[in-house]
């Protein structure tokens, strides 16, 4: 018999309360699993954002829209190098169901402002030549299948057409992808223009500006020169960077993190002192079997890495299991959500930190435990009751 056999069936010694410790740590690793991976997703596009981009909306409240001719006038602000805009469409596609992320922007300012936005020289030119191309994202393309070349009608929840019509059918002349960020492209650009003409109400609106500074240093200055030419207009603006715009965006939802950072303490800390207080029951029941194993030439380190390995063991176990229920809990949100929450699920970064959780926990309860049965002497083992 090998070592990792006689842990595994030192582990499973009593199958109850095995069973019963690994069901602790999976739960403490799904609800670690799913808002960890809800977290990420929620703020996927402050990894998108540069210390060098502002976020101009409404002072009242970014739903709130303000007058396209801000845009040109922000252009001759001092220490903007670059500015676009952008709305937000509400778009579904066939069904109101299947959610679609769309903008209606300046395709050609746009991509100024957001250079890491790829897009091949062909198909930036077919965007050039009509108004009714979109330009669609490499995993929202992916999701419902869409190509370069496919025509359909991109409806809106919000905004009607003057003809009655809340459908602008629209042409797929372009697929979008991150240069060299592992980001989710889960949304669509549409021309304003061609959105703004057909409105039936809040023509020539814009949702916010988007200002590039091209340095850090120069944001305070240019914000405030934003916010004081539109002072005391009837659409006074907010300007704050990038960051800022998308964390307090996020925020409305609440702190994801500092309650992913609660509720996975409170779960760990509870099942760190159940696990590591029965792990050492385990080892106490077991006295004498480790002194049967130090007679037979078993040396103390060799009992000590043994009964650290079942404390690892226990934890991976629990821990893969509720990663995979994680994967397959959050598999199932996504697809009920019909795209709304794109992206969804256990990344890379998760699962690295839940693998380094894992092995910490299964090191920490069962450190003491094991170092007991390494000091265990044998006539004391044998000569336990």
């Amino acid at each position: 018999m090998n070592d990792l056999t006689l842990i595994r069936k030192s582990l499973f010694r009593k199958k109850t309360r095995a069973i019963l410790l690994i069901l602790s740590i999976m739960t403490a690793f799904l609800i670690f699993g799913a808002l960890a991976s809800i977290d990420r997703v929620l703020n996927s596009s402050e990894e998108l954002s540069r210390a060098d981009r502002l976020v101009t909306v409404n002072k009242i409240n970014f739903t709130q829209t303000l007058p396209y001719a801000y845009w040109g006038r922000v252009q001759g602000v001092d220490g903007v190098q670059a500015v676009t805009h952008a709305s937000w469409f509400g778009g579904y596609f066939q069904d109101v169901r299947n959610f679609v992320q769309a903008f209606a922007v300046d395709l050609d300012s746009y991509l100024e402002v957001y250079p890491e936005l790829e897009i091949t020289a062909d198909q930036r030119a077919a965007l050039a030549e009509r108004r009714d191309c979109v330009a669609v994202g490499a995993d929202l393309a992916e999701q419902y299948d869409w190509n370069v070349g496919d025509r359909f009608p991109l409806s809106s929840n919000i905004w009607r057409q003057d003809n009655g019509s809340s459908a602008w059918d629209v042409e797929v002349c372009a697929i979008m992808t991150i240069t060299g960020q592992d980001l989710p492209t889960n949304y669509l650009l549409l021309q304003y223009d061609y959105y703004n003409e057909a409105l039936a109400f809040n023509r020539d609106q814009i949702g916010w500006m988007i200002m590039l500074t091209g340095d850090p240093g120069l944001n305070d200055g240019v914000s405030q020169r934003i916010d004081e030419m539109f002072a005391n207009s009837p659409a006074e603006t907010e300007t704050t960077t990038e960051a800022a715009f998308s964390q307090a965006f996020v925020e409305q939802l609440g702190n994801i993190g500092l309650i992913l950072s609660l509720v996975v303490s409170a779960a760990f800390a509870t099942i760190l002192m159940i696990v590591g207080t029965t792990m050492v029951m385990a080892i106490n029941e077991r006295t004498k079997e480790v002194g049967v194993m130090k007679t037979l030439g078993f040396s103390s380190s060799r009992i000590f890495t043994h009964v650290l390995s079942e404390s690892v063991m226990l934890s991976l176990v629990g821990g893969l299991l509720g990663l995979g229920l994680a994967v397959l809990l959050l598999g199932g949100i996504a697809q009920v959500a019909g795209g709304q929450l794109p992206g969804l699920g256990v990344g890379r970064e998760t699962w690295i930190q839940a693998l380094g959780l894992m092995l910490a926990f299964g090191l920490v309860t069962g450190f003491v435990p094991a170092l007991n049965a390494m000091r265990l002497k044998i006539v004391d083992a044998l000569g336990k009751e």
